[in-house]
């Protein structure tokens, strides 16, 4: 939810929709600080519960939220406030967090004795661990802009964060990709998290923009900058091919299959790729003068608002029904 509201306030700002892009960062903050407050209850309360789903095959890989929306929210605050100190902090924490949750979950995932079958242990939510670590190099590229001391340590890091990001992807969606073709996939598989099959690579982009944008700043990124602007549209056009075929597994979930379209949290998962891909196209577009490219971010910001806008709404009727059930 904080990803998502994050980035489409941050795609709100860049498209002019600058009071929208405010209440979202008001919003987010809210967001972010009440579901922390929760999470460290349930780590008082029910930590039994929550080591359980940090070590289980699926629902380890989203403690990664945790990461990206911190980054999310570190960025916003550059963006929106032009605040470096409350950015930075949460840098810190987003990159503590990162280390540990990495190897905390990938050591498990290899040494646990029960493992569950190829088919039910992997989907679109694995690719969330490249999604977190393209956000810290988001995060680092706009730090470097405000830290000259700093300026080549921060992009060295965001580079080499972007490369490992990518080595992820490439390892993770073969697996993905695997397991479309060739097991048996019901409308109940597909779950909104394969989105970030998109958003993944739409974050990527973003990385790769902002690292071409502070080439300046970082004098070996000159050595590497074909390879940037390769890299980036690379990732850009993979993103782009995801679009449609994400669409047509949509339609034929909900309309051919007629599966139930209420809403579930992890909804918020297809938002964030649609409000990334918008922000992605924008800064790749300005970073290498691809201009032609503007009419799409400006296409796609009206469809993240609307589905943010619906999702939203989905939250908080389901759960003031929820809140009113249980005080009657």
């Amino acid at each position: 939810m904080v990803m998502a509201t994050g980035i489409v306030s941050s795609a709100s700002f860049f498209h002019g929709f600058v009071l929208i892009a405010y209440i979202l960062f008001v919003l987010n903050f809210l967001l972010y600080t009440s579901l922390c407050t929760l999470t460290l209850f349930r780590f008082i309360r029910y930590r039994k519960e929550l080591l359980n789903d940090l070590f289980d095959h699926v629902k380890g890989m989203g403690f990664f939220t945790f990461v990206a929306a911190t980054s999310v929210l570190g960025t916003q605050f550059i963006i929106l406030t032009v605040n470096y100190l409350f950015a930075s902090i949460l840098w810190f924490i987003a990159i503590v967090f990162w280390v540990f949750f990495t190897y905390t979950i990938f050591t498990n995932l290899t040494i646990k004795k029960v493992k569950p079958t190829f088919a039910e242990g992997i989907n679109g939510a694995w690719l969330l661990a490249v999604v977190s670590t393209q956000s810290l190099a988001v995060l680092s590229a706009k730090l470097s802009m405000h830290y000259p001391d700093y300026k080549l340590i921060l992009n060295f890091f965001a580079f080499s964060m972007w490369l490992w990001g990518g080595m992820l992807y490439i390892w993770m969606i073969s697996l993905i990709f695997y397991r479309y073709a060739f097991f048996k996939f019901s409308p109940s598989d597909l779950t909104p998290p394969y989105w970030i099959n998109m958003g993944a690579m739409a974050i990527s982009t973003l990385v790769g923009a902002l690292l071409i944008i502070n080439t300046p700043n970082a004098p070996f990124l000159f050595s590497t900058l074909a390879f940037l602007k390769g890299f980036t549209i690379f990732y850009w056009a993979t993103g782009t091919w995801w679009i449609p075929m994400l669409f047509i597994l949509a339609f034929w979930r909900h309309i051919y299959k007629r599966f139930p379209l209420t809403y579930d949290s992890l909804y918020w998962g297809a938002v964030f790729p649609l409000g990334m891909y918008t922000v992605c196209t924008f800064e790749m577009a300005k970073a290498m003068n691809l201009e032609f490219l503007l009419p799409i971010s400006k296409c796609f910001v009206y469809i993240a608002l609307v589905a943010w806008a619906i999702t939203f709404y989905g939250f908080l009727s389901t759960n003031l029904k929820k809140i009113l059930k249980v005080y009657k």
